[in-house]
């Protein structure tokens, strides 16, 4: 199979999935055509996946991997508080896991994805290349000037956070100690029948997926649950694209960002962007408990993890004084913290803890770190 053969493999199976209406030409000409209406705004985001980078193949899976390579998309989308509607995702594979299934196990995490927040997937492109490289393109619409922006914060407005942090961060420390998922969700044989060896991590010896993590006196049943949590909030992450849209549709949040690098980064972009200042409180993080349950004893400080571990892609925004009363508790079962408050000085993004206060500096992942 070519990548001609791929593509019309790929376009007979999104004809039997339900698409937007408003998708005029999909796969198979040079462009999409979706027709546009009056009083909305469209939104695009692109992300990238490096492997080596931002995933390994010895960690993860094709289904995980196409599912992660939506999600971090659909977080950026929801980020803005609008509804992701149209994707496009391109590959790069070396020759020899073209000739695996890779491309449609990967697919098939994409697209279940995708159906699940009814995205149309309308293009891409498929290329060899030395590694795997996946480009992902969401396009997200909001009614006319409803955008939330990183830009909009002010002296005031308390900040929110959803779900729990530091699980992703906590995950991808475990998998470079050698952890796997106890029960994959599909098989990395394919990896193994191309003659493609597993890469070591962290200059260390990969475990089997299927294999239970090493552990001093061998894991419990409800420790390898926990581990399994933490290992799928790193492979695969769950953008909050309900909350995105209550947010917005709501006019809840006057700003807003994805939580990617770390709250320590994330934070100080949206006050650097909104010429603002902030002071959190530690107590309030909502630290992911089996990042506590699990950390501690691996000598990894959980409070450290969710401050400035990247991938949890949760949300967090600021809402004014006047609407904290508005706010729901949870959305789509997911909860909201309230962690502290924005300020009026520029620049000074503070975090304290009883009666310590210090500064917070972004100290989340960078790919070109000086």
């Amino acid at each position: 199979m070519n990548e001609f053969d791929f593509i019309q493999k790929l376009r007979a199976q999104m004809k039997s999935r339900k698409a937007s209406p408003r998708v005029l030409c999909g796969i198979g000409d040079d462009a999409a055509v979706i027709t546009q209406s009056l009083g909305r705004d469209s939104l695009i985001t692109a992300d990238l996946l490096i492997e080596g980078i931002d995933f390994h193949r010895g960690a993860t899976s094709p289904r995980l991997l196409g599912h992660k390579a939506l999600a971090v998309s659909l977080s950026d989308i929801a980020a803005m508080g609008a509804r992701p509607a149209y994707s496009l995702v391109s590959l790069g594979l070396p020759e020899d896991i073209w000739d695996t299934n890779f491309k449609e196990r990967f697919y098939e995490g994409y697209l279940a994805l995708a159906e699940k927040f009814g995205v149309t997937l309308i293009g891409g492109d498929i290329s060899r290349a030395d590694q795997i490289v996946i480009d992902s393109i969401v396009l997200g619409e909001l009614r006319s000037g409803a955008a939330v922006l990183r830009s909009t914060a002010r002296a005031g407005d308390q900040l929110f956070v959803t779900g729990a942090l530091g699980g992703a961060a906590a995950g991808l420390k475990l998998i470079e100690l050698g952890a796997r998922l106890s029960e994959p969700p599909d098989s990395l044989s394919l990896w193994e029948s191309a003659g493609v060896r597993e890469r070591s991590l962290a200059g260390g010896a990969v475990a089997r997926m299927s294999e239970p993590p090493a552990v001093a006196g061998g894991p419990d049943q409800s420790e390898t649950a926990s581990i399994d949590s933490l290992l799928l909030r790193q492979l695969r992450p769950d953008a909050r694209v309900g909350w995105g849209v209550v947010l917005g549709d709501e006019r809840l949040a006057t700003a807003m960002i994805d939580i990617s690098d770390g709250i320590s980064s994330d934070l100080n972009h949206l006050c650097l962007e909104s010429a603002v200042g902030a002071v959190i409180e530690a107590a309030a993080i909502p630290v992911d408990q089996n990042v506590i349950r699990l950390c501690g004893r691996r000598a990894l400080d959980p409070l450290a993890l969710a401050l400035h571990g990247g991938e949890d892609f949760e949300l967090l925004f600021t809402v004014s004084p006047e609407n904290v009363s508005r706010l729901p508790q949870k959305v789509d079962g997911v909860p909201v913290a309230r962690i502290g408050e924005i300020t009026d000085a520029p620049g000074h993004v503070r975090i304290r803890e009883k009666n310590r206060e210090w500064d917070l500096r972004p100290e989340g992942f960078e790919h070109f770190s000086r």
